[in-house]
């Protein structure tokens, strides 16, 4: 089951990302960070456990733009479809608010494709999103890949 994330999911989000992020499959964010984007965050829970296995947050930069951020799902809950769910549930949530564009910065290109995303230059985002790179470990030589879906 897919729902908002509340306040009390804040460490498990903050778990989840951590574990990506020692992998470098992900860039980990600080506890204090994530309490300040709650409201940007989707959990996936399982029905008879209210913890989340999975989330996914959609930032919003600009009026016509928005990133798709912190993907991760529990790897023992890996080829689920949960990925997939949480995905689905961003990009409708970026409809709703009548935003043109999504971006991500993936190591998981060929995820992102089956939504309609397709590889972008980095340099063509606003410099706007640049603030996050800085707190990277692998800043300024990044390797992930840029990826943009025009919303309807």
């Amino acid at each position: 089951m897919i729902r908002k994330a509340t306040i009390k999911d804040v460490k498990a989000i903050h778990r989840l990302l951590q574990e990506y992020g020692k992998k470098e499959e992900l860039l980990a964010r600080p506890l204090s960070e994530l309490y300040d984007h709650v409201r940007d965050f989707w959990v996936y829970v399982e029905r008879n456990n209210d913890q989340p296995i999975g989330c996914c947050a959609l930032q919003f930069c600009w009026e016509y733009l928005a990133e798709i951020r912190s993907l991760a799902v529990l790897p023992e809950h890996l080829g689920k479809n949960i990925g997939t769910e949480l995905t689905e549930t961003v990009l409708q949530e970026a409809i709703s608010f009548n935003v043109k564009e999504v971006f991500t910065l993936t190591y998981k290109p060929d995820f992102f494709k089956q939504f309609g995303f397709v590889h972008i230059e980095r340099s063509d985002l606003p410099l706007k999103i640049w603030g996050d790179c800085i707190i990277c470990v692998k800043f300024p030589d990044c390797d992930e890949i840029a990826m943009m879906k025009k919303l309807k």
